[in-house]
Parts: structure tokens; C-alpha cells; sequence
């Protein structure tokens, strides 16, 4: 799907695209995670660690929209051309997964919801497959209109499934591996991390950039929050653990395939399309049509051959990829307001993002209590503000003292 120059994403088009992202299977499936916290700690943790990733949401984002740069060209700004392939790359590897992950999770479900029927799952995943490939078809010119028909009837079904699933009277305690608060908002933080090296691919369309941009940023924050939430209210008060079960129980019967199938094209969507897009930033000789198709086709294989539906060290593993690489951009973009970096690499900027990544990956061990991505983030960014200073004084006295040598 090749950018187009004249299209342009008003509010309510940004709005509901990031409306579709967020309702999902997996956001639900990661919610029912929270459930040893209780209702009360367990929305608490939903909320801050969405907070703390919405902002970053919106940061990325603008730097999109007010560049007119993909993701990927924004990221090209602070680590040079080739010191981006190393994000570009780890993007496509994370978006892979995604997409498996979303067809595998949604066909389990759809598959659950009509055992009746005699159906498999391996048939929901090529059904999901190429439903994902018709919406690549139909391309972002159209995408919003039919994006508005399937995102109401989408809401208006999630929002029947709250009602039902928050009615029931709490379930008996069930027996599930305890987890830390601090854990809790890790899982909630780096759901919306995740989407990072993407919504520029998005913003960069964007007519009014900050309102677009805001509008994108809350609609993802309130609906994920929400999806965390039917989650957190499954396993608490109906018992379940499942998303099959739950969509049962909620009475939802054939609308329940309705969701999960309409939920996962939506969202996987835009997990091929930015694939395309971060693959042709790697070279322009590969298409973003192609890479989409074929990622797509790519994720539906694995989905077919293996269990991915366990994906919280998967996680993990983006936040602590994406989560310094936003803050060196952010501390470049709106603090230092630095030039864009000169050179094929920028070394100083990669090695900023790997002080940054180590340190995720220590504190991932250590579980503080607001979770890992914010003090690796306001760690990485304070540390990339101090050394792009110390550095410019440095060549700033350098140059000082050359000049007398020169007279």
C-alpha cells in the first residue's frame, strides 16, 4: 500500500483507526492477567501503566505528524540512515509476531465460539488471513469509510459484552500465578509501547497534526483501558480465563464471532500495513503492498504451525527494544531540537538506546513499582540530554581554542 500524498486523516478518521487498534483478543487476554491484583489495584495498574504509554503514544506520533515522516523516517532523525535499519528490522521481526499472534488468538476464539458448526481453527485462520488482505485491497483512501460501518458496529457490540461481563457477582478465587503491581503496569505500559514504531506511519497523514494526533492518542488510551478492563472484569466476576468462554457467557453467541473477527482484521491490519512500511525504509525496492501481503501470509503459516498464543515475554522484548529508543528521539526532537543526524550512523545514538536497553533488561528483574518502561525512559532520556550537552561544550571549547592556533 503506497503512501499517498493528497490523502489526508481529519480528527475523526485518526480517532477511529486507533479505535479499531486497540480492540483486540490479546488486550482482553492480557487484562484477565491482572486478576490476582483484584478490581480496584488491578484498574489502578490499567491506568497508570497506560498513562505513562499514552504520553509516549503522543509524543511519537507528533514527531510523525509534524515531519511528515513514517515511523521509521522519524527514528532516521536521531540514529542516522543506517542506524535505523537496526529498528526498521526489529520492527518487521515484532510486527510478524504481532500479526501471528492476532490471527492465532483469533481464530482459537472463533473456532471455540462454533465447534457446533464444525469449525477449525486452522479455517478461522485463513478466513482471518484473507479478510486481512482483502482490508490491505481496499487501501487507506477507503479505509475510513468502511472503517466506520465495522468500528460502530465493533462498539456496540464491546460495549453489550461490558455490561454483561461487569453484571456477573465475583467469581470464587481461582488459583493463578501471583503478580506485582509494578509487573501489572508493565503489562498495561507496553501494550501502547508497541504501537510506537508505528503511528507515525499513521500521523504523518494527519491534516491538523497536534488534534489528530491527540485524537488518536485517546481513543487508543480509553479503548485499550477499556479492553484491560473486560478482561480484569472476565476473570473477576464471570470466572473465566478464556476469551471463547467469556464471549458465552456473555450471551453474545454468533455476535461474539462477529467481535473477534472484526476486532483482529482491524488491529492486525495495522500491523501488516506498518510492516510494509518499515520494510520499504529498509529498502525502497520492497514495496509496502507486497511486504503487507506477504506478511500477512507469513503471519497465518504461524498461526497454523505453532502455539503463539502466550506472548507476555514477547512483551517484554518490544519495551525493552522501543521504550530508549523513544526517549533519545524525544529528548532530540523537543528538547535538544537537534539537526538530523549527519552520517550513515549516529554512534553517540546508539549507544544511548543500548544503555537504555540493558538497563530495561535489569529492571525487568528487579520489578520497581510503577514498572520498567518509565524509569528506563526517564533514565535514557536524562542521559542523552546530559551527553548531546557535554558534547556540544566540548566541540563548542574545541573549536574555541583552534582558533588562535589558526591566527
Amino acid at each position: 500500500m503506497e503512501q499517498h500524498q493528497g490523502d489526508k486523516l481529519s480528527v475523526g478518521a485518526s480517532a477511529l483507526i486507533w479505535f479499531g487498534a486497540a480492540v483486540s483478543v490479546a488486550e482482553i487476554l492480557t487484562g484477565m492477567l491482572f486478576a490476582p491484583l483484584g478490581w480496584r489495584m488491578g484498574l489502578l495498574a490499567v491506568a497508570v501503566g497506560h498513562v505513562i504509554g499514552g504520553v509516549l503514544f503522543y509524543l511519537a506520533g507528533l514527531i510523525g505528524a509534524q515531519t511528515g515522516r513514517s515511523a521509521m523516517e522519524t527514528v532516521q532523525l536521531s540514529f542516522g540512515r543506517h542506524g535505523s535499519l537496526l529498528f526498521a528490522a526489529a520492527n518487521v521481526v515484532q510486527l510478524v509476531g504481532w500479526t501471528a499472534i492476532m490471527i492465532f488468538a483469533g481464530a482459537q476464539a472463533a473456532a471455540a465460539l462454533t465447534a457446533g458448526w464444525g469449525g477449525a481453527q486452522a479455517g478461522w485462520s485463513i478466513i482471518i488471513g484473507v479478510l486481512i488482505l482483502l482490508w490491505l485491497r481496499i487501501g487507506m483512501r477507503n479505509f475510513s469509510k468502511i472503517n466506520l460501518v465495522s468500528m460502530g458496529t465493533l462498539f456496540l457490540l464491546t460495549l453489550w459484552l461490558s455490561f454483561q461481563v461487569a453484571s456477573g457477582e465475583p467469581a470464587a478465587a481461582q488459583q493463578s500465578e501471583a503478580m506485582s503491581f509494578g509487573l501489572a503496569v508493565e503489562l498495561a505500559a507496553v501494550m501502547p509501547l508497541s504501537w510506537l514504531p508505528l503511528v507515525s506511519d499513521y500521523t504523518r497523514r494527519a491534516a491538523k497534526a497536534r488534534p489528530a494526533t491527540l485524537s488518536a492518542t485517546l481513543a487508543y488510551f480509553c479503548t485499550s483501558s477499556w479492553m484491560y478492563a473486560i478482561g480484569l472484569a472476565a476473570a473477576l466476576f464471570a470466572g473465566q480465563g478464556e476469551i471463547a468462554p467469556m464471549l458465552q457467557y456473555a450471551g453474545l453467541g454468533a455476535a461474539g464471532i462477529l467481535v473477534v473477527v472484526l476486532s483482529t482484521v482491524s488491529t492486525t491490519f495495522l500491523d501488516a500495513y506498518s510492516a510494509g512500511v518499515s520494510a520499504h525504509a529498509i529498502s525502497a525496492r520492497l514495496g509496502e503492498m507486497a511486504v503487507a501481503s506477504g506478511v500477512t501470509l507469513l503471519g497465518v503459516l504461524l498461526a497454523l504451525l505453532f502455539d503463539v498464543g502466550r506472548f507476555e515475554g514477547f512483551l517484554y522484548f518490544i519495551g525493552s527494544v522501543f521504550a530508549p529508543m523513544i526517549a533519545v528521539q524525544i529528548a532530540d526532537y523537543f528538547v535538544l531540537k537537534r539537526a538530523p543526524a549527519a552520517g550513515a550512523a549516529d554512534w553517540v545514538s546508539l549507544a544511548l538506546w543500548l544503555a537504555g536497553f540493558v538497563f530495561y533488561r535489569l529492571m525487568l528483574e528487579w520489578q520497581p513499582p510503577l514498572g520498567t518502561t518509565l524509569p528506563v525512559i526517564a533514565a535514557t532520556f536524562a542521559l542523552t540530554v546530559l551527553v548531546r550537552r557535554l558534547l556540544g561544550a566540548a566541540k563548542s571549547d574545541g573549536s574555541t581554542a583552534a582558533e588562535p592556533r589558526g591566527n
